[in-house]
């Protein structure tokens, strides 16, 4: 009887816990739905070929743009993430007056497409130069300048208000892409993540031993603790494109950290949970703990391959002071049309 008893009792329990998962999920599911727009990147009048012909009114509803020939309709359903490493002790500041919030060293669009069932990450360049709104202490707009998009976080609070700064800056540079939601992790946290879904791959691309010694160039290695943090954040600001070669560093670990928490949920899906509260202190988000269960267990089904990367392309030149990414307007535009579009037959 009493092990019929604790039997019974187990099954209640995981029932309870069960219900409530698929609770706090279906919560996350309405609260992200809610938060979606229909309006899409105001691309007509940029790069497109004007108006679909024909359509007027109905077109510009939805969001419909001609491009090469063929005409392509915004995708509503597709959501967009803001994802912001944050660096309060950046190397360079290219609009120095006011920016003690902090730049926004990692850059990155987390963008989740129920049609495809894909899960694709577009990766800014901290240097790309844009148009930067500088603030007062009082909040109050002073004037608009060209600087690196990294800097833009640095004029607010270091918290909510500098990561609707920068999350206004990226949908600016990427002409007015709907934004469902930002997550800004303090660096320091890196480690703490990178240790709850038991470490990430990688194969060292260049010399990092000046970091941290098990980051020789050419060797595999399974980054643990410090090891992650320095892979990540280091880099010789004494050398030219070095922004660059971070960047790609950071989109390979991503790639990584994204296949192995994929894989830590696929065993038990709490972990997300875990995660979240675990760097919840080190990090501010617009998204709740809701929405992130609702999104990890979607992020589940959908693919993430070698191909799910997608860089900003452009040139990085070294201006009077600092280095300066310009983004390649016709690739952006094309990036753009891909990524966030289909195409109307």
């Amino acid at each position: 009887m009493g092990v019929l008893f604790f039997l019974l009792f187990m099954a209640v329990i995981i029932a309870v816990l069960t219900g409530f998962f698929f609770l706090v999920r279906e919560r996350g599911k309405r609260s992200l739905a809610g938060n979606t727009s229909p309006d899409g990147p105001k691309l007509a009048g940029a790069a497109s070929e004007g108006p679909v012909p024909g359509e007027g009114q109905a077109a510009r509803k939805e969001n419909q743009v001609r491009y090469q020939g063929r005409t392509y309709a915004y995708n509503e359903d597709i959501l967009t993430f803001l994802v912001m490493g944050i660096d309060k002790n950046s190397e360079a500041v290219e609009v120095a007056e006011g920016t003690d919030g902090g730049q926004a060293d990692a850059l990155f669009l987390a963008v989740l497409n129920p049609h495809t069932k894909e899960i694709l990450i577009l990766g800014i360049n901290r240097n790309t130069m844009t148009d930067i709104e500088v603030y007062d202490d009082q909040g109050k707009l002073v004037k608009t300048v060209k600087g690196q998009i990294a800097t833009q976080h640095g004029f607010g609070n270091g918290v909510e208000e500098s990561c609707k700064y920068q999350a206004e800056a990226v949908a600016r540079l990427m002409y007015g892409l709907p934004i469902h939601g930002y997550a800004a992790v303090n660096m320091s946290a890196i480690p703490d993540i990178n240790d709850a879904v038991g470490g990430v791959d990688v194969t060292v691309p260049e010399d990092l031993t000046r970091a941290d010694k098990t980051l020789v160039q050419g060797a595999k290695v399974h980054l643990e603790g410090e090891s992650a943090f320095w892979y990540v954040k280091y880099r010789d600001t004494s050398v030219f494109g070095s922004a660059d070669r971070r960047l790609e560093r950071q989109r390979q670990y991503l790639s990584g950290f994204v296949r192995a928490a994929k894989e830590a949920a696929e065993k038990d899906l709490s972990v997300v949970l875990k995660l979240y509260q675990a760097i919840q202190p080190m990090m501010t988000t617009d998204i709740t703990a809701e929405e992130a269960v609702y999104l990890a267990t979607l992020a589940l089904d959908y693919r993430f391959g070698t191909d799910s990367f997608r860089m900003l392309e452009g040139e990085t030149v070294m201006g009077k002071e600092y280095e300066e990414f310009y983004a390649d307007e016709d690739a952006l535009y094309r990036l753009i049309i891909e990524v966030f579009y289909e195409e109307v037959h």
